[in-house]
């Protein structure tokens, strides 16, 4: 089994100027890659929507000249790619009014938990990924989780990547378990990101700054501890122990929390979020 690896595509997706796309869904995230396939240089024209909401239908046209429609019909029977950004116990539906539509397309999956096996038997066909995205999409810093049936060839998954790519780094994994995992971290960890946010902006404002210094300060402090990460070989442990002196502040702090189990408690609630996404798949993706 090779290890699953990151990656992050460079400028230029030239091979997604021919593709016709079609999203199921125009929420938030298909927005993310809608966004993400304009700025690349696919014009509107090339991308079809289909999204119930006018609302939401009237957003996609004001922001990306996207004209959305409220049903799906025959004008998405030339589509390269169809990608599902539905939520879970809707995709059933979805899938019954559309995939007449799209038997000849790649399938691409954002919905959480839903099987590829469900969304195989759904629309028809095998050819189906599946991908795990979380909300950084939005601003092109998104990570995406990926997993492809057996019958997914190379090209369909380099669309995909080209794809997914507009939108930040993605992994492939070579099960489809994994992403169970990828949802309990990166899929649902943004909000624990923003959780943290909240304490330390709350906790720096007792302490005695404005909650827009300890805004300031908190959100700098993360991303640029991220980005020292990122860039630097060493464990993280050893990243930790160099801020942490032996009897000073941060040690304070640190062991503050781990008298009260915070790591562990942490751990606990990862399980808890890949426990929901497995019943996720058993609650909606039924035949």
């Amino acid at each position: 089994m090779t290890t699953p690896t990151t990656h992050l595509d460079p400028e230029g997706h030239s091979e997604l100027q021919a593709q016709r796309l079609a999203f199921i869904g125009g929420g938030n995230m298909a927005s993310a890659i809608i966004g993400g396939l304009i700025k690349t240089g696919l014009a509107p024209s090339h991308i079809a929507v289909v999204e119930p909401f006018a609302e939401a239908r009237a957003k996609l046209l004001a922001d990306y000249g996207v004209k959305a429609q409220e049903h799906a019909d025959a004008s998405l029977q030339d589509s390269t790619l169809v990608v599902w950004a539905v939520k879970p116990q809707t995709f059933r539906e979805a899938a019954a009014l559309t995939g007449a539509f799209t038997a000849q397309a790649l399938h691409l999956s954002v919905a959480a938990g839903i099987r590829s096996d469900s969304i195989a038997r759904w629309l028809g066909t095998e050819r189906v990924v599946r991908t795990m995205p979380n909300t950084p999409a939005l601003v092109g810093r998104g990570i995406s989780g990926l997993f492809a049936r057996a019958a997914v060839t190379t090209a369909d998954k380099a669309l995909v990547q080209s794809v997914i790519a507009t939108t930040g780094e993605y992994l492939w994994v070579e099960t489809e378990a994994q992403l169970d995992a990828v949802t309990a971290l990166s899929g649902s960890g943004p909000a624990y990101v923003f959780y943290f946010l909240e304490a330390m902006v709350q906790a720096g404002a007792a302490l005695g700054l404005s909650v827009q210094q300890s805004r300031q300060l908190a959100i700098s402090t993360f991303s640029g501890s991220a980005e020292l990460a990122r860039q630097s070989l060493e464990p993280l442990a050893l990243l930790r122990e160099r801020v942490t002196s032996k009897g000073g502040t941060t040690y304070a702090a640190l062991s503050a929390m781990e008298h009260s189990d915070v790591k562990a408690q942490f751990v606990q609630a990862m399980r808890a979020a890949g426990e929901r996404a497995r019943e996720l798949g058993d609650e909606f993706g039924a035949a």
